[in-house]
């Protein structure tokens, strides 16, 4: 059997005002809303119910001094209400907020570099000016007499305890509508059409949402939040990998046999990159601190990775100077005329 008197830290002689004072210190130390998460406060939260519903009652504790009492079964709802008690608290129903919306706002690629301050239209629900957001002509819930609330009685282990719910006639809002506003049809609220200019922080990540707290529908509890989600517009040359950016760059065969100087886009502006001599298909350029901002701090680099062109049409100079490289390297190249003899052979 649990030792309650340790447990709530009074000796066995504890007079009940004691023993009261020891709980509300306790039960206020150990309360779960002061340790989210932590099992061992709520246990010890439990433990400290169940020896003051004990030693609280004097039968109980009686009972229990005698050695003829048992530790009890207590539930969740056994240990609110005997909290709420103690320190005279209620569980009211809370009038609901408004819903949360969510919103689209699309901006360039480069807009993303410095951030930008964008406006956003959107739709939400707002009081009905037309009966001042009352949804017409009220009266007073018959059920509960509009305190909103109904009591319950019911009985525990710690004795007769009233709960309080949300009337289920007038479902919580303390009244019924006799006449019905023709603005918003009983609603209480309207659409309206709003504008709200919102700060993109740099390097806001495709399809982020950006949380604008205040901004959502109008409740009888104050307004939900309104999240706007970010859309980039899809760039005509850089691809976008995270903070750093992708550029496909398309040299010719001279070029990239021998080298060349070339200008790549950058989000500021193009940037000069040199092409050393044998650079391959698929070879990749890394510029350093030309990508997006990290949310950490610096920035991203820009990738060019290389595409080899080759040309589909030749001009015949072209086609004798390209036939001169093969015999002098040593490739073996189709002869002259032969895909022309095939596509005719073919065509016959």
């Amino acid at each position: 059997m649990k030792d309650y008197y340790a447990i709530l830290g009074v000796s066995r002689e504890a007079s009940q005002e004691e023993i009261k004072k020891a709980y509300r210190r306790l039960a206020l130390e150990y309360h779960p809303d002061r340790h989210p998460g932590d099992k061992a406060a709520e246990e010890r939260f439990k433990e400290i119910n169940e020896a003051y519903a004990v030693l609280s009652d004097p039968e109980k504790r009686a009972r229990y001094d005698r050695g003829l009492l048992g530790t009890p079964e207590v539930s969740a709802e056994d240990l609110f209400d005997l909290f709420a008690q103690v320190f005279g608290l209620r569980r009211e129903p809370v009038a609901p907020r408004g819903e949360d919306l969510e919103a689209q706002v699309e901006v360039e690629l480069k807009d993303l570099l410095e951030g930008k301050e964008v406006e956003v239209a959107y739709t939400r629900l707002v009081p009905c000016e037309a009966c001042g957001g009352q949804g017409g002509k009220r009266t007073a819930c018959p059920t509960c007499g509009g305190r909103r609330v109904v009591e319950s009685y019911h009985r525990s282990f710690f004795g007769t305890f009233v709960s309080r719910n949300a009337c289920p006639h007038c479902k919580g809002r303390g009244f019924l509508l006799a006449e019905t506003c023709a603005a918003c049809r009983g609603r209480g609220r309207v659409p309206r059409e709003e504008r709200v200019r919102v700060s993109l922080p740099p390097g806001m990540d495709e399809g982020q949402l950006l949380r604008v707290p205040g901004y959502g529908n109008l409740g009888p509890g104050g307004p939900g939040d309104l999240y706007v989600r970010l859309r980039v517009k899809p760039h005509p040359y850089l691809e976008r990998q995270g903070a750093d950016l992708v550029y496909r760059l398309q040299i010719g065969l001279a070029q990239a046999a021998l080298g060349t100087r070339v200008e790549v886009p950058g989000l500021s502006g193009p940037i000069p990159l040199d092409i050393p001599p044998g650079t391959g298909h698929g070879e990749v350029f890394e510029l350093p601190g030309e990508g997006l901002p990290h949310p950490g701090g610096g920035r991203g680099a820009l990738r060019v990775e290389v595409e080899l062109s080759v040309p589909k049409r030749l001009s015949k100079r072209a086609r004798e100077l390209l036939r001169a490289y093969a015999a002098e390297v040593g490739e073996n190249v189709a002869p002259e005329g032969f895909w022309d003899r095939l596509r005719g052979f073919f065509r016959k």
